[in-house]
């Protein structure tokens, strides 16, 4: 009941929002080719609907799932390998966070120097965007696992690898997914960047050029697409967590019950 109600919510503040964007254009008559109403940009979308939705749109969604995917692989399998040895840890965890403190829309062009203006130099930058949340929030839910259960099941015997899938990995999962959802909003914004530095597809492609031509409803109808794969990227690693994080299992039984 909740979750329905939070729809309808969010369904009547979109529609109050995109009204008064619509009055606003049209009372203030502001040019269209600066803040176009949002039926002109409807107009666009579904006049270009064959070029947005059937290549645009599947171009830059291939880079933003190969290029989430690799990070989730890469970046779980780094933070289970820090958690396992000290060494690593020490070794690899400083290069982790240097690397964020260079503008990463500075390192972007650079990733598309080495892998090419094709498909992977797009996925390089996607990767770019989205490993750090991954590893950083997966690795800092496997070190806060409970010390007191840990030295209790250290007690009765447990081996490493019980410990591990028993205590450290189910209390990992609620890190893992909160570093997932802020990762599967950066891929369209580092699949979008990747496309502005050099593509011939893409959403991010399409909407640099709309703007070279000042064509204002097509470059709002670009940032709408991209706007709505990120919320629904978001959405979906939401209902994969209700489903295997234990405190997403906890706030589905409750929902269910209210």
């Amino acid at each position: 009941m909740r979750q329905w109600q939070t729809g309808v919510w969010f369904g009547i503040s979109i529609a109050i929002f995109f009204i008064a964007w619509e009055l606003i254009c049209r009372l203030v008559d502001i040019p269209p080719y600066i803040l176009p109403p949002p039926s002109a940009v409807a107009t666009s979308l579904w006049v270009l609907r064959d070029s947005l939705l059937g290549l645009h749109l599947w171009a830059t969604l291939k880079e933003v799932l190969i290029g989430l995917s690799i990070s989730i692989v890469f970046g779980i399998s780094l933070a289970f390998a820090m958690n396992a040895s000290r060494i690593i840890e020490r070794l690899v965890y400083p290069y982790i966070v240097i690397s964020q403190t260079i503008p990463i829309i500075a390192l972007s062009p650079v990733f598309i120097l080495w892998f090419g203006y094709d498909l992977s130099g797009k996925i390089a930058v996607t990767i770019l965007f989205t490993f750090f949340p991954i590893v950083v929030n997966t690795y800092d839910g496997l070190r806060s696992t409970d010390k007191d259960t840990l030295n209790l099941l250290k007690t009765m015997g447990a081996t490493r690898g019980q410990i591990f899938t028993k205590l450290q990995l189910p209390s990992s999962l609620p890190h893992f997914f909160s570093g997932l959802k802020v990762a599967a909003t950066y891929s369209v914004a580092g699949a979008t960047i990747g496309e502005w530095l050099g593509a011939s597809e893409g959403l991010g492609y399409f909407g640099r050029r709309a703007s070279g031509n000042f064509q204002a409803p097509a470059l709002f109808a670009s940032v709408l697409l991209l706007s709505v794969l990120g919320m629904l990227l978001f959405w979906l690693v939401g209902r994969v967590e209700r489903h295997f994080s234990p405190q997403g299992k906890v706030k589905k039984s409750s929902n269910v019950k209210n």
